[in-house]
Formats: C-alpha cells, sequence, structure tokens
C-alpha cells in the first residue's frame, strides 16, 4: 500500500497568508519535525514549521489548566475566530498581560515593528483616551496581572510622567514600561525619576543583539551606544529590567547564550524575554524559509548555548503552553541556580487531571504555580521564593528578594502562517485598542490595527 510522507497528528483551523481567510490546516510530523499543511482554494497549498521537537510539542498539550476568564467581554459570537475578537466569550484566557499603546510614534524607524511605528506615523493618544484605555483593563480584570505601558516609542508621549501617575493610582499588580532605552540612557535623571515608581513597576528593554550589524538590520540604526549607556542608568538606579530579545533565524539567534550571561552579570536585569519575529507590520518581505525561527528552536539555542538551564527548566506556562515557555532561576552573588530542576520532572504533570502540579505538596503547589505565573507582582514574588525555597531540597533560604530572581521567557506570538486557532484561543497577551476593547496581540496585528480594518469588514461580509 502507499503511505504517506508524514504521520498525521491533529486537526485544527488556520488562515491562508495570502488572504487571511480560514481554513483547514493538517498538524503533521515528518523529517522529526512538526508541519502545518494547509491548502486556500484561491491561493493553494502552503506548509510552515511550527516546532522541530516533537516530544516537546506533543506534551505541551498535557500543561493545561482550567481557563481563568476576564470579568466582562466586549464583542458577541458571530462570524468565528479570529474575526470577533474584543474579547469574545469563545476567547478561553483572561489578560495575562494587557498593552497599553499611548502613542502610535516613534524616534526609530524599525524594519522589524509590528505597528509600523516611525517619527511621523499617526498621532499621540490624549490623555483622557489613555485614562480610559487603562479604565477598561480595570473593568476587565479588577485586578490586572501585568499591564504593560507602549507605543511607538511610550517615553516620547508629551503627558509620559502623567500616564504613569494616573497608572500607579490602579490597582495594576506590576506595571511594565516597553522602551527602546534611548531616552533612559540620555539622561541619568530620567532614570531616577523612573525609580520612583517601584515597586511594582519594570523596564521592558529592547535588546537585540551586540553587533552593530544585526541593530542596522533589525532597528536601522547603530543602537550599541544606547543599549550600553541605558543599562548601565539602570544598574547605578537599580531599576527592575526584562531585556526583550526579538529574534530572527541567521541574524541574531547565535546571540542567545551571550545575552543570557550578560544579562546574569547586570545588577538592575531580572531576565531576558526572546520573542521570535511575528510576520506582521513592515515584515511583508520576510523571508520565510531562512530567517523564521520557532518557539522551539529557541528552547533548544538556549541549552545548546549556555550551562545555567537544561531541559527540566525550561517548561510550558500552562496558561498559554503553545505560546510560553519560562524558566526560574536565583542570584546569589556570583553563582545562578535554576529552580525548575529542583522539582522532580515525574512530578511536574498529572496526567489523569490534565493539570500542572509541582510536588505533592499542596502548598508548595500553589506556591510554586504562583511563582511561574507570567502575573506575578514583584511583592508576591518575593514572598513566595522566600517561603518556596524553605520548602525546596538543598538550597537554604537567606534574605531573599525581587533583586535574587532571575527569569527566561520565550514568547512566540502566532501570525498567519503558523495561525492555530486552537492555540489563539488560550492567547494571554492582549492590547487594549483605541475603541477600548481588549483584543489579542496576535490577531490585534493581523487584522485589528487601523490599516487591517476595511479588509476585516470585507472578510466578514465573505463569510455572511
Amino acid at each position: 500500500m502507499p503511505t504517506r510522507k508524514y504521520t498525521y497528528y491533529d486537526y485544527t483551523l488556520s488562515l491562508c497568508p495570502e488572504c487571511l481567510k480560514r481554513i483547514d490546516a493538517k498538524i503533521v510530523f515528518q523529517d522529526e519535525k512538526v508541519f502545518m499543511l494547509k491548502r486556500c482554494p484561491e491561493h493553494g497549498n502552503s506548509k510552515v514549521l511550527i516546532a522541530d521537537d516533537i516530544p516537546y510539542y506533543k506534551n505541551i498539550r498535557n500543561y493545561n489548566k482550567p481557563s481563568d476568564m476576564p470579568y466582562k467581554f466586549n464583542t458577541k459570537i458571530h462570524y468565528g475566530c479570529p474575526y470577533d475578537c474584543g474579547l469574545c466569550p469563545d476567547h478561553e484566557q483572561h489578560s495575562c498581560l494587557t498593552i497599553v499603546e499611548v502613542t502610535d510614534r516613534c524616534n526609530l524607524t524599525c524594519p522589524t515593528c509590528y505597528a509600523g511605528s516611525s517619527p511621523t506615523y499617526g498621532r499621540h493618544r490624549s490623555l483622557d483616551e489613555i485614562k480610559k484605555m487603562f479604565d477598561t483593563i480595570i473593568e476587565h480584570e479588577h485586578e490586572p496581572d501585568v499591564v504593560q505601558i507602549s507605543g511607538g516609542e511610550p517615553t516620547i508621549h508629551p503627558q509620559f510622567w502623567e500616564i504613569l501617575d494616573y497608572a500607579k493610582t490602579l490597582p495594576i499588580r506590576h506595571l511594565m514600561l516597553n522602551t527602546n532605552g534611548i531616552k533612559i540612557a540620555k539622561d541619568i535623571e530620567f532614570a531616577k525619576k523612573l525609580k520612583t515608581y517601584s515597586p511594582d513597576f519594570e523596564i521592558y528593554l529592547q535588546f537585540d543583539s551586540f553587533k552593530k550589524e544585526v541593530l542596522q538590520t533589525m532597528r536601522g540604526a547603530d543602537l550599541t551606544k544606547i543599549r550600553k549607556q541605558a543599562i548601565e542608568n539602570l544598574n547605578e538606579v537599580n531599576l527592575s529590567t526584562t531585556l526583550v530579545v526579538t529574534l530572527q533565524k541567521g541574524v541574531n539567534d547565535n546571540e542567545i547564550g551571550k545575552i543570557i550571561d550578560y544579562a546574569l552579570k547586570q545588577k538592575s536585569i531580572r531576565g531576558v524575554t526572546f520573542q521570535p519575529t511575528q510576520i506582521a507590520g513592515r515584515l511583508d518581505d520576510f523571508d520565510l524559509e531562512k530567517n523564521r525561527i520557532t518557539l522551539t528552536e529557541v528552547r533548544r539555542k538556549i541549552l545548546e548555548q549556555t550551562d545555567v538551564f537544561n531541559a527540566d527548566d525550561l517548561i510550558p506556562v500552562p496558561c498559554n503552553p503553545d505560546a510560553l515557555v519560562m524558566a526560574y532561576a536565583l542570584k546569589l552573588g556570583e553563582e545562578t541556580f535554576p529552580l525548575t530542576r529542583l522539582v522532580n520532572p515525574k512530578d511536574l504533570l498529572d496526567n489523569s487531571k490534565n493539570t500542572i502540579i509541582y510536588e505533592q505538596d499542596e502548598v508548595l503547589h500553589k506556591k510554586m504555580i504562583n511563582m511561574f505565573s507570567t502575573g506575578t507582582s514583584v511583592a508576591c514574588a518575593e514572598e513566595e521564593l522566600k517561603s518556596m525555597m524553605c520548602c525546596l531540597p538543598k538550597i537554604d533560604a537567606p534574605d531573599l528578594g525581587y533583586d535574587n530572581l532571575f527569569r527566561i521567557i520565550i514568547m512566540q506570538f502566532i501570525d498567519a502562517y503558523n495561525f492555530d486557532v486552537r492555540a489563539i484561543k488560550k492567547s494571554c497577551v492582549h492590547i487594549v485598542n483605541k475603541d477600548n476593547k481588549i483584543i489579542p496581540f496576535e490577531t490585534m496585528n493581523l487584522l485589528y490595527r487601523d490599516d487591517k480594518k476595511a479588509y476585516l469588514e470585507k472578510l466578514k461580509k465573505e463569510i455572511i
């Protein structure tokens, strides 16, 4: 009998990468890798790599827990996912992280920008508009886990400090500022004033490479001196910072280990987030075969390029296991102690309940779940870390704080090429848009930005 060249694994709904119409898709295993196969009646067949580690891909289905839902939905279910975003009641996850884009403007014109920001694009939101966006988040989440002020470049907003002041009046557990670091680098007094918004305040600092040519390719400018000075200023005031690395295969993926090692030596840096490039915004001519990198490839390269973490440390995050990997470590002086490996990997999963558990002790279970939440606040992290270390073997529990915590996150945003409706329903990184709707980050960039809205309405009419 003739046989397929692949092994069929699963069925899902996806999008045609050309016209964004919803189409059937197969998940298959071939050549030790995971691929998505789909066919659009108008644009033909397509095949995209979605993972290079079959056992890990299969294992993420075990990392699951009952969905935490928002207190309010904004749209009805009508056209089907992803055409009802706002959030609709069919979505399976609240906002672990909500982004407030306070401006379209930016002091850079990055070739990788998903929002198309530039010094001349769009406008700054008014303070009243921004307050309504924050209020929308509170209405939906009551006490949001993490809210990120973003753009464009938020630090160039003329009412930047007023925005921060208002955000700090709200019951937000952890506030982040997404920035390219230019203003922080140029003005130490700016960094000092940012520090006054601590605790529960963190810088989300763009940091893609140590190489001038890579930064020129990805950011359109040589930012090596800016990055160095920004981190020096952040170290001086010890303002909690996460380095955010946009990754492209063959461009900067060989620097993953070097960035982790560098981050571990910096006083202010609490972790590194690696984000494989989402094909959206200015990336229409992106070379998929040459430069696309998957979550599992990033995970493998972390293991290959650094001795700090092993495979048991880099595990899926239960709220959105298809898109998030996380590892935690403890920094004590010059030494780093990964935390996840201290728990027996066989005890991490209780397959009979299809939920994630850490050890069999219920108290430790709750502490570890809180610890591994993307929405853990600074104060909560300190308490959980102190008490958790008393429970785990082989490590004493000194006077620990957030300064001792170091985390690695891989955050993969789905695009039209690897779109999987099963996974997108668990998206937990959301944006509050100009219409005060909460929209998953992935679908926002594909269908809901200003330049996409007319085409989205056209698609909806065709569905009817």
